[in-house]
């Protein structure tokens, strides 16, 4: 009789491997990714403040608004990740692949209902928001094509939290990386009218964009079925009901701690619009800035959860303790080094992006200000990452409405009486220190629960 060879599974590094060591794996190419797909947000920026001020003004009015709608996705990818992240590490995989389609049934259907709803209300909101009446038809061309093409975001945004919960995030960051090229290809046809196209102005960046996510849906799609991440069909009601709890039972509280940023940057909007067209502006920059600045960061609040949540269903506390205090220590480091490079940089970043002598002292005052806030920042984000992934969204929820309601908009409100823009800006620096001891202090006393098992 032969011998039967046993072939053993492959280590998986998530639950085995170095903490150090794979979370370098896991974020590099997030990081590569995210750094191509910002950049062509920047160049959509470029491309439009080339249109004038009431332009660029008018885009940097939709950023709080957009975002609201991005968040929703956000929150929802967060819930998809840390509930598929967690069944993988238990080694429950075919639940695993109908949650993932119940995930993008769900997110389908509530970013439909609210691009309708936006859709619906532009005008009304972007007043509220302080947009004077030159730059109100400018924002509807845009968001009138932004909403319709909201759920083409949808899928692959929630799509892409599936692969990084399987431990793949360099397929979305190719993904990410390649709907920004074509945007960014699109976007000077589209807005200038190069070759057969019709000049579109500020309408034709959000077709651009539509297409980019268009092609992302098609992508996404393809790629779960193929590596059976997910059932290849619509789910009954039942099981849609069934594998969609766990999923937006973090979702929503998620989506509602991310919901809330974008409502309080617009708030603060409105209180940088107080001091002019120039103002908003300048303010608009420094938030697709922030974005860049904050890449190393925003990466690893991506890669870290699914590290977390599959060391969680494999009972190991230990590792999510270890990769919770590493991911602390380097973020604070790395945005300290990107905080003096930007301070250094300032005037010339900030000529990239104006003509006007207004408009460019206020982004250099920007770069020279909020940066400093950027590391504390980061361990809030990657607190609240942490606590979504470990399955207490709501944790997360009180730490972001804390964070902005009662430090960030009250902050920079004081410092804009007494200070105007400086106090504004100074103001978000203090915010963000005040909220990452509260927030380092929450995670360590649930981590300490989750050891003892109380």
């Amino acid at each position: 009789m032969s011998e039967v060879k046993v072939t053993k599974p492959a280590p998986n590094r998530m639950l085995e491997g170095s903490i150090a060591q794979t979370l370098k794996e896991l974020t590099l190419p997030m990081i590569y990714g995210m750094i191509l797909l910002m950049s062509f947000g920047l160049v959509d920026t470029f491309f439009v403040s080339l249109l004038g001020t009431n332009e660029l003004a008018a885009i940097s009015f939709t950023f709080p608004v957009t975002f609201t709608v991005i968040s929703l996705n956000i929150g929802l990818g967060i819930g998809t990740s840390a509930v598929i992240g967690k069944l993988l590490g238990a080694g429950q995989n075919e639940y695993a692949r109908l949650s993932a389609m119940a995930a993008l049934m769900s997110v389908f259907l509530l970013v439909g209902m609210l691009c309708a709803i936006g859709l619906l209300s532009i005008e009304l909101v972007f007043s509220l928001l302080g947009a004077e009446s030159e730059q109100l038809p400018l924002i509807t061309d845009y968001m009138s094509v932004w909403y319709l093409a909201g759920v083409l975001l949808a899928i692959p945004m929630v799509g892409n939290s599936v692969l990084r919960a399987s431990g793949d995030t360099k397929t979305p960051s190719i993904i990410m990386a390649s709907g920004g090229a074509i945007n960014a290809v699109l976007d000077p046809f589209l807005i200038f009218g190069l070759g057969p196209f019709p000049a579109m102005g500020i309408q034709g960046a959000a077709i651009a964009t539509a297409i980019a996510w268009a092609t992302g849906v098609v992508w996404i799609i393809v790629l779960l079925i193929k590596r059976e991440l997910m059932v290849p069909r619509l789910l009954n009601l039942t099981e849609f009901l069934t594998h969609s709890k766990d999923v937006l039972r973090i979702g929503f509280p998620a989506a509602g701690a991310n919901m809330l940023t974008p409502i309080a940057t617009g708030v603060v909007t409105a209180i940088v619009a107080g001091f002019g067209a120039t103002a908003v502006a300048a303010w608009g920059v420094g938030g697709r800035l922030e974005t860049i600045a904050s890449i190393v960061m925003l990466a690893l609040s991506m890669s870290l959860p699914p590290l977390l949540s599959q060391n969680l269903g494999a009972n190991r506390i230990d590792r999510v303790k270890e990769a919770y205090q590493l991911s602390l220590k380097f973020v604070l480091g790395f945005q300290l080094l990107v905080f003096v490079c930007l301070l250094i940089t300032a005037p010339w970043i900030a000529k990239i992006f104006a003509r006007e002598p207004d408009v460019t002292e206020w982004i250099t005052l920007f770069l020279m200000i909020v940066p400093l806030g950027y590391g504390v920042q980061g361990v809030v984000v990657l607190t609240n990452s942490a606590f979504n992934a470990i399955h207490q969204p709501m944790h997360a929820l009180a730490l972001n409405a804390l964070r902005l309601f009662v430090f960030f908009v009250p902050f920079a409100f004081v410092g804009s009486i007494y200070y105007k823009l400086y106090g504004v800006f100074w103001g978000i620096v203090l915010a963000n220190a005040v909220m990452a001891f509260i927030s380092y202090w929450m995670f360590k006393h649930s981590l300490n629960q989750l050891s003892t098992g109380s």
